[in-house]
């Protein structure tokens, strides 16, 4: 359970801001909603199944080393801080593909988030989780952040368009990021 909830606070910190939520807002406005939200969460579920995968494996190959697992997962949160803090935009072509896109919505939703999330901090994140959190708690709690944090994109963007307070949620996550890594540094020192 502890897994699933900080997974789930993590991944929906991180997710805040980032350009999938832009997508999922592009992707609203030409989709149902539903669909838009069935398209993420496939997406979603595969590629944090598959990062849960890799951080598991590196938790269990470096079991005997959890404590400098703790300060290298630490430090990638503060970095992720950081990057959190750069921003990150949803480009004119990421935009007009995704206005441009044919087919079924599920399907065309699903495959861009898929490849948008590859290498995403939102997947490193969740890498970074599961190096020491249960597999199946980080996986099921880094999914259902992500999609929380899109669903509220898709409705805010709904309701209040542009105008939402971009600064403040950027320092807002940057300093939760913030926050977990130097618990996890502390965790690891001490």
């Amino acid at each position: 359970m502890e897994a699933f909830l900080i997974s789930t606070a993590v991944i929906f910190v991180a997710e805040l801001g980032d350009k999938s939520q832009l997508m999922a807002m592009t992707f609203a406005a030409r989709y149902r909603a539903r669909d838009v939200l069935i398209g993420i969460t496939v997406a979603t579920a595969i590629v944090h199944l598959a990062s849960v995968a890799i951080g598991y494996w590196i938790g269990d190959a470096f079991a005997d080393s959890q404590d400098t697992i703790n300060i290298v997962a630490g430090i990638a949160f503060l970095g992720f801080a950081l990057w959190t803090l750069r921003g990150d935009e949803l480009t004119e072509d990421e935009a007009e593909k995704a206005r441009r896109s044919k087919g079924a919505a599920i399907l065309a939703v699903g495959v861009a988030f898929f490849l948008a999330e590859l290498g995403d901090k939102t997947m490193l994140a969740t890498i970074t989780l599961a190096t020491h959190e249960g597999w199946f708690g980080t996986w099921v709690g880094s999914t259902l952040g992500m999609v929380a944090a899109d669903a509220l994109a898709i409705v805010v963007g709904a309701v209040l368009g542009r105008r939402l307070p971009e600064r403040a949620i950027k320092y807002g996550a940057s300093a939760a990021f913030v926050v977990f890594g130097l618990l996890l540094v502390a965790q690891g020192l001490w």
